[in-house]
């Protein structure tokens, strides 16, 4: 048993943590600007830059299988680059990966979707939350009816990460509706929907910088070989995708969490009251105390999710604790260091207000904290894990 990382995970986190650092967070002021006057945070052609220098770095595909051109460093290696990559809200992703479930797909489907994803030729998104269906899955509407060697799909989905830039959509559709309405999860099917074969988006405005969109799909025709999977397996890829997007909301949260402490603790020392720093107040004190232990304890929860998965075992019960937990810790965080910045916390002149609406996104998307604590107490009340189970 090993709580510490070894050589070559220092190497690879202190090496982006040097590309967060001269790379990322000198361009913050400008993000900022940018997103006061209402246009794109970064631009694409700085976007590419940034990737050919993040490529430079050795840094493409980290998680991607050797045999596709990654570097397939593993589950904890991807924590610790979610955590150093999210000590800057400037929107950079490390290029050369792919949704996990695309790895499903055939040879033909890998060829025509995944190989290209993985190049940064195409972009795609995974769309099952629907108007009247986020976490309860029973209430999906969406449909797919199959017409000769082709599936006419007709309904919407909404809070789609990415969907606006998309050029293809991996979507779950009821296929089988007397299966699914006796089931709530089963009956469903997940197509790979080209843009041009005729959904729509349309961007969805949030009280953060987050822009999910809503798509739209009438009378769309999917040929019968873009069913990604097995006809009817969509609810357990479905499974798949959220669960390994759960652990990553609370790596995300450790590295905000992280970087904000160390602004609130380089504030307390500078900001004078009444002839003191504000550091020397007890007050400020146990904040700053009760933000590290919180944090440290985030980022054990996390590294465990995905060492687990590591290990080729079940890691979502422990998703969904890392996920509970990191979320609300980093809320708890970034609303303390406002706290301690006062009044200039409050500007946009500081990224603290920016963060502050990015992390209460954290608690709803990819499975609320209800949800979590459903999941979490559902397995132990059932025995599916014990208590004390997980070291």
């Amino acid at each position: 048993m090993n709580l510490r990382l070894n050589e070559e995970q220092k190497m690879v986190q202190q090496t982006i943590r040097k590309f967060v650092e001269n790379e990322l967070i000198p361009l913050e002021n400008e993000v900022l600007k940018n997103e006061r006057e209402g246009r794109p945070s970064i631009s694409q052609e700085k976007m590419n830059e940034l990737q050919l220098k993040a490529k430079e770095f050795g840094f493409w595909g980290i998680n991607t299988p050797e045999e596709y051109g990654g570097a397939n460093l593993g589950q904890m290696m991807m924590a610790i680059v979610e955590m150093e990559v999210s000590k800057t809200f400037v929107p950079f992703k490390f290029g050369g990966r792919a949704d996990n479930i695309l790895y499903y797909g055939n040879e033909e489907q890998k060829r025509k979707y995944l190989i290209p994803t993985i190049n940064g030729e195409k972009k795609s998104c995974f769309a099952m939350t629907e108007p009247g269906a986020g976490s309860d899955t029973r209430n999906i509407k969406m449909t797919a009816v199959k017409d000769g060697n082709e599936w006419v799909l007709n309904g919407e989905k909404t809070f789609i990460t990415g969907g606006n830039e998309a050029d293809f959509v991996m979507v779950i559709a009821i296929t089988d509706k007397e299966t699914h309405a006796a089931t709530g999860r089963d009956g469903v099917t997940c197509f790979i929907v080209d843009r041009e074969m005729g959904w729509k988006s349309e961007f969805i405005h949030t009280m953060g910088e987050w822009g999910p969109a809503g798509l739209v799909f009438d009378d769309v025709r999917v040929p019968e070989e873009n069913i990604l999977g097995e006809i009817n397996g969509g609810y357990n890829l479905g499974l798949e995708w959220i669960g390994f997007a759960r652990w990553i909301v609370g790596a995300r949260a450790v590295g905000a969490a992280e970087r904000l402490l160390q602004m609130a603790i380089d504030y307390s020392k500078e900001r004078v009251t009444f002839g003191r720093p504000i550091a020397d107040r007890q007050a400020i004190q146990w904040q700053i105390a009760d933000s590290a232990v919180e944090i440290d304890a985030a980022k054990w929860l996390v590294l465990n999710a995905a060492f687990t998965l590591d290990q080729g075992e079940d890691n979502r019960h422990l998703a969904s604790v890392a996920k509970l937990y990191g979320a609300n810790m980093g809320n708890r965080v970034v609303d303390r260091v406002l706290q301690i910045y006062g009044g200039m916390g409050y500007t946009r002149e500081l990224p603290i207000e920016r963060w502050y609406r990015e992390a209460r996104l954290w608690r709803i998307y990819d499975g609320t904290d209800e949800i979590q604590r459903l999941i979490i107490s559902r397995n132990l009340l059932k025995g599916h894990v014990k208590v004390g189970q997980y070291i």
